[in-house]
Order: C-alpha cells, then sequence, then structure tokens
C-alpha cells in the first residue's frame, strides 16, 4: 500500500470512528427529552405541531452536528491526523441533513414503505424497534459517506 493510501486510510478509520462514537453520545446524551419527543411530530391540521416537531429536530440536530465537529477536530488533533476544513464541513454537511431527514420520521416511514419494509419500520415488540433499526442504519450509512468525504 502506499504511503498517501495509508494516510487516507488512517484518515478515514479516525473520522469514522470519531463521527460514530459523537453521533452515539449526540442522540442519546446530548438530545433533550424535549427535541426526542418532538422532533417527528407531524399534524397537518393546524401545522403548530409540524412546526414545534422542526424546530425541535433543527435544535437536536446543530447540537448533533456541533458534537460530531468536535469529536472530529479533538479527536483528529490528539491523533496527529490532519483533516483537512473543506471536507470536514462538507462531511459535517452530509450528516447533518440526512440526520434531519430521517429524525422528521416520516421520510424514513415512507420509504421503508416504498422498499417492503413497512412491517418492520412499525415493529415495537418482541424486543426490537424496527423504526429505531432503520433509523440507526441510515446514519450508520451517512456517517460512513461522510467519513469518505472528510478524509479525502
Amino acid at each position: 500500500m502506499s504511503d498517501a493510501l495509508s494516510v487516507r486510510a488512517a484518515r478515514f478509520a479516525a473520522a469514522y470512528a470519531l463521527l460514530r462514537a459523537a453521533a452515539d453520545v449526540a442522540d442519546h446524551w446530548v438530545q433533550t427529552d424535549h427535541q426526542a419527543r418532538t422532533k417527528g411530530q407531524h399534524d397537518h391540521h393546524d401545522g403548530q405541531s409540524s412546526a414545534a416537531g422542526r424546530k425541535a429536530c433543527a435544535a437536536h440536530v446543530a447540537t448533533y452536528t456541533a458534537t460530531q465537529a468536535a469529536a472530529l477536530l479533538a479527536g483528529s488533533r490528539l491523533l496527529g491526523v490532519r483533516l483537512r476544513p473543506g471536507p470536514v464541513a462538507a462531511a459535517l454537511a452530509l450528516s447533518a441533513i440526512t440526520h434531519y431527514v430521517a429524525d422528521r420520521r416520516e421520510p424514513l416511514r415512507r420509504l421503508a414503505d416504498a422498499t417492503g419494509k413497512a412491517n418492520f419500520v412499525r415493529l415495537a415488540d418482541h424486543g426490537m424497534n424496527g423504526a429505531y433499526c432503520l433509523d440507526q442504519a441510515w446514519h450508520h450509512a451517512f456517517e460512513t459517506a461522510a467519513a469518505v468525504i472528510a478524509s479525502v
């Protein structure tokens, strides 16, 4: 493996690990109870709940992205891995946008319905929550893409 390829692989591995760890912290520790309960609200009758849902989701995504940015900055410095600002900004933007889409709930539900996962996305028994599993798979996929972008 060439030195340039080794460096890029190390940057990818560091970026992925930092993004993934920060995502779990942001989703499960930083996110407020209000954000978690409200971010997916859709009320097409009066618009109030939809506005509250969008606001809560935006606030969650802001703290989520800040947590990932802090992890990338601190972690890459501690590891001595040089990540360039432009690709890092693009990676964080991809993570933020796709996180917002998933956390509004309805877009992911529609995607699950369209891809034959309607029953799974609504599964909430037998020790499993299908919507949460699909949500996390979505986030992991885009965090991987973000890590590839950040490692350029």
